[in-house]
Parts: C-alpha cells; structure tokens; sequence
C-alpha cells in the first residue's frame, strides 16, 4: 500500500488535468481512496482499474477490469482499458473495486484450502486421488480455480503463478477489514493462517495452492495430466503499474515487488523462529495434538 502512495506522490508533481492515471494495484480500498484524493488534488482524474484473468488473455486483449472512479474518469480511460480487455465492470466509488477484488480472492484462497484437505482426507481413506479430481469435473462446485489448479497440486507444480505472499497479502487485507466493521470471517482466517505457515517455511514466493505441502510430501506417482486451461494472471505486486495518459501522452511506472509485499509484520505472530528444515510431519503433528486437546477439553472421548 505505501509503495502504491509513494508512487503517485512522485508522479503528482508532474500531473496535470490533461492526466489520468490507472491504479491496477491489489491494496485497501482507504489506500486506493487516499492515492486518488493526491491525483484529483492536481486536477488529474483517477480510475482504479484491478484486473484478473488469465496470461494468454492479457496477451489477446481479454483481461476483465473491476474499475473504480467517477463516469468522467471512466469515460476518458475506457479505450485504454479497452485495449487489454473483454469486459469492464464498473463497480462504483474509488476503493470499492478493491474491496470487490480483495472478496474475489478470499474465495479463491478458500477454495484451494478446502481441496488441499479434501485430498489429505481422500489419501487418508487410502483412495487414488485421481478419483477425487475425476469426482469434481461433475461435481457443482467445480470451479476454474479447481481445474487450473488440482492436476498442478497432484503433481506438486508449485511453481508460482499468484505467490503465497501475495495472496496472503490479499488474506491480511480482509482481515483488516473485517476487523474494522467487527466480521467474524472463520475461513478467510483459517486460508490466511495457512499461507502464513507456508511463509514461515520459507514458501512465501511458492504458488499460493502450496498449502498441500502441509498433507503431501512426496509427489504422486503416475500422475501426468496437464491442464489446457492458462494459469490466472492475478495481480502480483510485481506486475502492479500504473498508467498516466493524456491524449498520446502515456507513463507507465512499475512498481517493484518487495516494495509492495504486505508488512513483515504479520497479522499472525509466532513465538521464536521456525526453522524450514525442521522435519515435515511436524505440522501434521501439532494438527493431530490440538484435535486431541480440543477433544479432551470438550469432553469428548
């Protein structure tokens, strides 16, 4: 977020009515509001433009934007965004695209957290994984993130499309949120406290559906397929940028990853240190101790 605010007060000295300037950052919406007061404040206008959508379709104009800003600004960037999409949906006022954005993500960071335990309970019950992923095609909850993402997860294809640092980032927005209007948010905070887990292993720049590595360990024999479907371009912060645009005139400035990466003051906090070589079944064997503690203290036997 200060990343985002540091950038256009640079640009501001610079910007003229003539301006506009398009923020694709994933940040709170009150840092998405106080970045555009600094652009307006010099007369520019201020569209927040957060995207998603896959890499072949940035490639071939098909991105879909949740913009925010006025219908003047709106009027004004539209060709632009035009340029690199398929839709455009208007979603209101400043900062409310980012919160649409920052709620589209809690799903998707859910989602694959409930798969990585349905196959931990699938291996468990000692059944061929490919038989759940075979069960989900026809299943009603199957969703776009499932079939981008379960045959990588069954292949251990951590290899990084949206960061397990950066969907944190998104899960820690919520949480502030949600903290702000009292919402108690039980499964946005059980993704987020797995993806921190994943950090504190030293996974933060793994795909984020590397929280199967707390269940799987080893990687499951025979199992070849690839999925046709393109890996969503979500927006990690080194992809973040922003647009100024007057007539022909267009600065593009991109900001850096480590700049816009969330607070290394995490919403969870941990006594001591975590070491990443410490032995894998450590985190099943706390999960198994605090079941059985919960049992006990329930009175259940």
């Amino acid at each position: 977020d200060d990343a985002l605010l540091q950038t256009v007060e640079q640009l501001s000295e610079k910007l003229t009515p003539r301006h506009v300037i398009f923020a694709h950052s994933t940040v709170a919406p009150d840092s998405m509001r106080a970045a555009a007061d600094i652009v307006e404040r010099r007369g520019a206008r201020f569209v927040e433009a957060c995207f998603t959508g896959s890499k072949g379709a940035a490639e071939k104009g098909e991105l879909v934007y949740y913009v925010g800003g006025t219908d003047e600004a709106l009027r004004e960037g539209r060709p632009i965004l035009e340029a690199s999409s398929k839709q455009i949906l208007h979603i209101g006022p400043v900062g409310q695209a980012s919160a649409i954005k920052v709620a589209t993500n809690m799903v998707t960071a859910a989602s694959i957290q409930s798969a990585a335990e349905a196959l931990a309970l699938v291996q468990a019950q000692g059944l061929p994984l490919e038989k759940f992923v075979e069960a989900m095609r026809v299943n009603a909850s199957y969703s776009g993130t499932l079939a981008m993402k379960l045959p990588k997860m069954l292949e251990r294809d951590f290899a990084p499309h949206f960061s397990v640092k950066h969907m944190l980032k998104d899960m820690q927005i919520a949480s502030q949120i949600a903290l702000s209007h009292y919402l108690d948010l039980g499964v946005t905070a059980a993704a987020r406290n797995q993806l921190f887990e994943q950090l504190q292993w030293g996974h933060g720049d793994d795909d984020y559906s590397a929280v199967l590595r707390k269940y799987f360990h080893e990687p499951s024999p025979g199992y070849s397929e690839e999925s046709e479907i393109q890996e969503p371009l979500e927006q990690s912060n080194a992809e973040e940028w922003i647009t100024a645009s007057a007539g022909a005139e267009t600065q593009n400035v991109e900001a850096q990853e480590e700049d816009l990466v969330a607070s290394p003051e995490p919403v969870l906090s941990f006594g001591g240190t975590m070491n990443a070589a410490a032995p894998a079944a450590a985190p099943l064997r706390r999960g198994f101790l605090k079941q059985l503690l919960s049992r006990f203290s329930s009175g259940e036997e």
